[in-house]
């Protein structure tokens, strides 16, 4: 990407804005047409050098806190990456990143608020939880703003906003992108959130708890149940990981084939690692011994560091469906994994994640596969 398409000219300014993971020849844009909408929006409705307090929502990499920085926003995501990203793009348009209050999605935002700009997320699930969380700080007057891509705001966005904020006022499509206009209604009763779900984990007494951006938050998914059939039992591992943990089933079951190895769960949501260590306490307590990480896969741990690396990939970020999250992770293990260590992968069977696997590892093998999954297992060396 060359730097003019990094560059966003919006009423706020010209910024300059990147994606995190970095790319090399990256070819996506660190924003939208539904954060242009929103700031043109923001631009026309709210004086500048205003004293409001603003509520930045699932902001993507930042064009939002990076554009509004003066009025030094909360800034509510579930993504560590987000959150790292904003930083970064503060920093490069010379703002002071301290003085905004990043919050984690299991944090909660402080109020009055009067001004609260939404980024429709991809799982609905996570609105819900933060509307509900949200509509203790709102008044009458707030103003709530919430937008998206089209294709990405299904009518049980416009159902969800009604039920706990308001009526909703919507504007017409631009650049493939809407705004939706919420005014708050107090009289509006204010639901306990459903999350986190409970299920019981299939041929175990392990209660698994969810919160509500975890995948498959309602019960076990097949691709989990297939791997989890298949799993390696080899002894004298000592150090596992679990990343890309979600609800950290995988690394459940890890620490129980391998009692006295230390389980690391490591994912870039902040919900799934809330969910991963509330399940391995209550399944093992608090004395076993176990780490959990939020952040950009295994950036940061020491090489040469770990036996086995489990994965079960994503194939998206956020809304942007490709395999790059996987090809940094596979990288990261490579030079995690000590000698003797070895990355199993779980996936779907067109992701051709055997082909990418060798271009890394001395060893790739097929362990097993089902209509619609693989199994493999890579090494330096056999």
């Amino acid at each position: 990407m060359n730097d003019t398409e990094s560059m966003l000219q919006v009423p706020q300014g010209r910024l300059t804005l990147h994606r995190l993971p970095r790319r090399r020849r990256e070819v996506l844009r660190a924003w939208d047409s539904a954060d242009e909408y929103l700031l043109q929006e923001i631009a026309e409705r709210v004086e500048a050098g205003s004293d409001i307090r603003v509520l930045v929502v699932n902001d993507s990499f930042g064009a939002l806190a990076v554009a509004l920085a003066p009025w030094a926003p909360q800034v509510w995501s579930d993504s560590f990456l987000s959150h790292r990203a904003t930083y970064e793009n503060l920093v490069a348009n010379d703002h002071d990143p301290n003085g905004l209050t990043f919050l984690s999605s299991l944090d909660q935002p402080t109020g009055p608020l009067n001004l609260v700009l939404i980024k429709v997320p991809k799982t609905l699930a996570l609105l819900e939880d933060q509307l509900i969380r949200m509509r203790p700080l709102l008044s009458e007057d707030t103003q709530v703003l919430v937008a998206g891509m089209v294709k990405a705001m299904p009518r049980n966005v416009w159902a969800l906003l009604e039920r706990l904020l308001g009526s909703t006022d919507t504007t017409l499509a631009r650049k493939k992108s809407k705004l939706i206009r919420v005014t708050p209604d107090l009289s509006l009763p204010v639901p306990p959130s459903p999350y986190p779900v409970q299920y019981r984990l299939e041929g175990t007494n392990w209660q698994i708890d969810n919160h509500a951006n975890v995948f498959s938050r309602d019960s076990l998914d097949i691709g989990t149940r297939f791997f989890l059939q298949h799993l390696p039992t080899q002894p004298k591992r000592q150090e596992i990981i679990d990343l890309g943990c979600g609800n950290g089933v995988l690394g459940l079951h890890a620490a129980a084939q391998h009692p006295d190895a230390t389980v690391h769960f490591i994912d870039e949501s902040f919900m799934a690692i809330g969910s991963a260590r509330g399940n391995f306490e209550r399944a093992f307590g608090t004395m076993r011994p176990a780490e959990f990480h939020v952040g950009d896969g295994l950036n940061g741990f020491p090489r040469a560091s770990a036996d086995l690396v489990l994965c079960n990939p994503p194939f998206h970020q956020q809304r942007t469906v490709g395999d790059h999250i996987a090809q940094s992770m596979f990288l990261q293990a490579k030079e995690v994994l000590r000698p003797d260590g070895e990355l199993w992968v779980i996936g779907n069977r067109h992701l051709a994640y055997h082909s990418s696997l060798k271009r890394h590892f001395g060893y790739v093998e097929l362990v097993t596969s089902n209509a619609k999954f693989v199994i493999l297992r890579a090494a330096q060396a056999r």
